[in-house]
């Protein structure tokens, strides 16, 4: 028979043996190989993974077991670790339940030994011998104590056990026994053999009671000792927090203190040049500046020979009169741009409309997070019934418009004359549109299906944009602008995000476009991942970590822009971006550095050279660069946005009331306005209106596709829904597929016809 060949394992014994582990909703429980050892319980799809791949693994000593039914059973850690389990029969599960009992009693005792042992040594510095002493002999008695008195069960045990057995054997015997003169006899033997096991079962109830007060007063203390030292270690974890801020406060103070020399008047020039980072460089010795720039970073740069700086028309040192008439055009066309009355629009001095610049302050709302994100641990944040008040009032469609707050750089690329330089000024505008995000902890609405945004700054800043959500399994939104300085900007974004227990990371798929009238030059690049941190203890910050490559699909030219992951022991400056921008032979031209939250400076390079290996071995190229000129400055937040979602003040003029929109537009939102209004209980209820709503519609264009379908088959969970102002396309410069627009949007807004628009809300 198999069932002797498992037998319950003492606690020093391996465990093994197959359990079927709940993995998600889509694929059930699934077989899995567990191996209970020392403690641990760990599983692997197969055996053949155990020597190298473990897919988790959980410690008994924190652990609660508790069964659920006949074969299922469940271990938790208090949250972090649950593993929902199920055994072939009751019999296996309760061979894994005893196993794991006696695991976790064997690893809780050896922690409590760990603990006492660890205890030891802080408690006896070298200025308190005798309070060490005094202490490891309370440790030593009590140790002593609970050993005599496990002692005194294991005695105990061994008596039931011995007198348990002849009681069944007198039992056994007087079944078998007639009626006659033994029957006395027989009988007086039991009844002296069940008061012996009477006798022996009260010593046992008594030592194990003796135990349990004795263990129970210690557990206290220890407890209380174990609790103080985990709030010591808190603070300590707080407070080294709070110095590495500071730290980073000072050294950001001290460096805009010192590059700030009277002989200049750009703030990224020192007298030592430019470096690869946002600020010049506030070092006096070379090797230490050149320790500040050490891996991540992929290269140095330095100030060029001064000879570079001499202006010629001739070949200067060996580099062609190409990248001399180049470098000539940055000055000039900065130099144009600055200075030519005719750059400038007339009409951004006066402003058709006076815009709003508030809004409602936030309420004070509290609302336990936990409650709600502990059940959503793994999965898709747009899946999550989220409450208003973990928004703000502006939809996806309103914050990707937001994208356009630093149109001027656009403005100022469509103007240039070099490719180079123009992709510097793109690759600014791919950074600018980060800036908002450092204080916006507020999450978006998720668009309805069919909901449109427009924002119409023809008149103000030449440009319009229109986004329309396209799809909604999975979400995706469309966007278009285009200015008359000559450029025209389109995208379409999916975001799949992820909640991991301390952080919520949200990855953007699908790329942004640029297109210049003029030059015909046609940029694309992608999104990086924005991290949302301290989403259950501390304060909400954002982080934005990644790599984008800038691509110009006619010239070949290339930006590889680095977003440096924010570290609090770093000795970089926080959220710095570096970029290089190479022509399509791979020769580096400009060098890009500052930091995605406030400014962006570009470096002309002058010459090359392979320097030293890096902190991981890789040859970090050495870059000789001109003086860093400032490429875009982020603009200050309007006063009291701490109340106002930190909202910027084209946010602030997002959700504005207009006249004339369509009746798709998120400013009619009523959720949207609702909140806005501070009336957060309403929203909640329009808001779950709104989407049961637009559940209703999905499951109708589902059943009008199943009877449009040429068989029940093919037209199951079809959405036959189309949008509205934009096609999909597969585009011959890119090679992307993505929704483009059609046309149509403003004419019918200047006709006032709207009657082709779904009804959303």
């Amino acid at each position: 028979m198999s069932e002797p060949k498992s037998p319950t394992p003492t606690p020093g014994d391996t465990y093994k043996g197959w359990l079927f582990k709940w993995t998600n909703y889509i694929k059930g429980y699934q077989r899995r190989w567990f191996v209970l050892s020392n403690g641990l319980l760990s599983y692997y799809r197969t055996q053949a993974e155990m020597g190298h791949t473990c897919r988790g693994t959980i410690n008994l000593a924190t652990a609660n077991i508790a069964v659920e039914d006949s074969c299922n059973f469940v271990i938790s850690n208090g949250g972090a670790q649950t593993y929902h389990l199920k055994a072939s029969s009751e019999v296996e599960r309760q061979r894994w339940i005893t196993a794991l009992e006696l695991a976790k009693a064997k690893a809780v005792h050896m922690q409590a030994e760990s603990d006492d042992s660890g205890d030891d040594c802080p408690t006896a510095p070298p200025t308190a011998g005798q309070a060490g002493s005094g202490r490891n002999a309370e440790i030593q008695s009590t140790l002593r104590t609970l050993n005599s008195k496990v002692e005194d069960l294991t005695t105990c045990n061994d008596l039931i056990v011995k007198h348990g057995s002849a009681l069944q054997r007198s039992l056994s015997e007087l079944e078998g026994i007639r009626v006659g003169g033994d029957m006395g006899e027989k009988i007086r033997q039991v009844t002296e053999r069940a008061t012996l096991f009477r006798i022996t079962s009260n010593a046992m109830i008594n030592a194990c009671r003796d135990f349990l007060s004795l263990a129970q007063n210690h557990s206290k203390r220890w407890q209380k000792a174990l609790q103080t030292e985990r709030d010591q270690r808190i603070r300590l974890e707080e407070t080294l927090e709070q110095l590495a801020k500071q730290h980073n406060h000072l050294e950001r103070a001290f460096r805009g203190a010192t590059v700030l020399p009277p002989s200049f008047s750009n703030p990224a020039l020192g007298s030592k040049g430019a470096s690869g980072k946002g600020d010049a460089s506030d070092e006096d010795d070379d090797n230490e500046f050149f320790d500040a720039m050490e891996d991540p970073a992929e290269f140095i740069t330095v100030p060029a020979d001064p000879k570079y700086h001499r202006r010629s028309g001739s070949n200067i040192s060996g580099f062609s009169s190409e990248a001399g008439m180049d470098d000539q055009s940055v000055n000039f066309d900065e130099l144009s741009l600055a200075s030519n009355p005719e750059s400038p629009q007339p009409f951004e001095l006066e402003p058709v409309r006076k815009r709003r610049t508030r809004i409602p302050d936030k309420p004070n709302y509290y609302l336990n997070l936990w409650s709600i994100m502990k059940n959503c641990i793994g999965k898709e944040l747009s899946k999550i019934p989220m409450p208003v008040n973990f928004n703000e009032p502006l939809s996806m469609l309103q914050r990707l418009s937001e994208d356009l707050e630093y149109y001027e750089l656009l403005d100022k690329a469509a103007k240039c004359q070099s490719s180079l330089e123009q992709m510097c000024y793109v690759a600014a505008f791919t950074v600018s549109s980060y800036s908002t995000t450092v204080h916006r902890t507020g999450k978006p609405f998720n668009p309805l299906l069919g909901e449109t945004f427009e924002l119409d700054r023809l008149r103000e800043c030449g440009y319009r944009s229109l986004c329309e959500q396209v799809s909604h399994h999975p979400p995706a939104a469309a966007h278009h602008a285009f200015s008359e300085k000559g450029w025209t900007l389109r995208q379409e974004i999916t975001l799949a995000s992820k909640f991991r227990g301390k952080y919520l990371s949200i990855m953007p798929l699908g790329s942004i476009q640029c297109i210049f009238d003029k030059s015909s030059n046609h940029y694309s690049w992608k999104k990086v991942t924005t991290t949302v941190h301290n989403i259950i203890v501390g304060k909400l910050w954002i982080d934005q970590s990644g790599e984008i490559d800038v691509v110009n699909h006619k010239t070949g030219d290339r930006c590889h822009l680095k977003f440096a992951p924010y570290s609090y022991f770093s000795r970089d400056i926080p959220r710095k971006v570096t970029g290089v921008v190479t022509d399509k032979d791979g020769k580096a031209h400009y060098v890009l550095s500052g930091t995605w939250d406030e400014k962006m400076e570009f470096s002309r390079v002058m010459q090359s050279s392979k320097g030293e290996n890096g902190t991981e071995g890789k040859q970090r190229t050495v870059y000789q660069t001109l003086k860093a000129k400032g490429v875009w400055t982020k603009n200050p937040l309007p006063e009291g946005a701490e109340n106002m979602y930190f909202f910027s003040s084209l946010a602030l003029t997002l959700n504005e009331p207009e006249e004339g929109v369509a009746p798709t537009d998120s400013r009619r939102r009523p959720d949207q306005r609702l909140m806005e209004d501070g009336r957060w209980d309403e929203a909640n209820a329009e808001k779950q209106r709104l989407e049961e709503k637009q559940r209703t519609a999905r499951r109708e264009r589902e059943r009008e596709a199943v009877k449009a379908a040429s068989s029940p088959e093919e037209g199951a969970h079809q959405d036959n829904y189309q949008a509205q102002w934009f096609e999909k396309i597969d585009d011959p410069v890119s090679g992307e597929t993505l929704h483009v627009y059609k046309g149509g949007y403003w004419e019918a807004k200047d006709q006032g016809s709207w009657d082709m628009c779904p009804d959303i809300f």
